[in-house]
């Protein structure tokens, strides 16, 4: 064989390796990134939306939150505590007809002291908080976000008025979350049914649009 046809030999034999590389390379970043949307659900479209579109950038974040927090375990609860965060959200619930804004206080402030009884980082840090509750609660940490914003928004120099219905809104919403921290179920991240499947209406929180349901 002459020296130009092995040559031309080494050259097909190296490009095909590198096309090989590439489609082996994007097969995993194909397969990470399925994963990850997968597992977060809403809050991989979040967090896309959040990086202008920037899909890498957002597996990046993501993937940054399960290194820190996937192997977080939650720690059970007591059947007297469990009962006292039910009391207490009961109590948020009733005030709600009468003081709607303090009753989304108090159901922030319960989120954050249940998720932080179940293992998760403590409510004197909220981002991080947040972050960890996304990786096992993706599909209702939403809630967290919601009733946390419109606490903050209805408390000191912050308050900007919201109405009642963003106020009742955000608490439907955090019950979702509230009730799979009180539950004993584990870890939801990868066995909660998708969007929709699964959304908690007034009804179902006792919350209706005249205030809260009795009976």
């Amino acid at each position: 064989m002459s020296t130009v046809m092995i040559i031309v030999l080494i050259a097909v034999v190296v490009v095909l390796a590198a096309a090989a590389g590439i489609a082996v390379s994007r097969g995993r970043h194909a397969g990470g990134g399925h994963s990850l949307k997968r597992r977060f659900g809403p809050e991989y479209d979040r967090a896309v939306a959040r990086h202008d579109g920037d899909t890498k950038a957002a597996e990046r974040d993501l993937g940054e939150r399960v290194k820190r927090h996937g192997s977080l375990r939650t720690l059970p609860l007591d059947p007297a505590a469990r009962e006292r965060y039910a009391a207490r959200w009961a109590v948020a619930q009733e005030r709600f007809v009468e003081s709607p804004r303090e009753a989304v206080a108090e159901a922030d402030r319960l989120v954050a002291e249940l998720a932080g009884a179940r293992g998760f980082p403590d409510s004197g840090h909220y981002e991080d908080q947040l972050d960890a509750l996304s990786v096992h609660h993706a599909h209702h940490v939403h809630g967290y976000r919601s009733v946390h914003r419109a606490a903050l928004e209805t408390t000191g120099a912050e308050e900007t008025g919201a109405g009642t219905e963003e106020l009742r809104t955000a608490m439907v919403e955090a019950r979702a979350l509230f009730d799979d921290l009180l539950a004993d179920r584990g870890d939801h991240s990868a066995k909660h049914p998708g969007p929709g499947k699964h959304t908690p209406d007034k009804q179902s929180t006792g919350i209706t649009r005249r205030g809260v349901q009795h009976g």
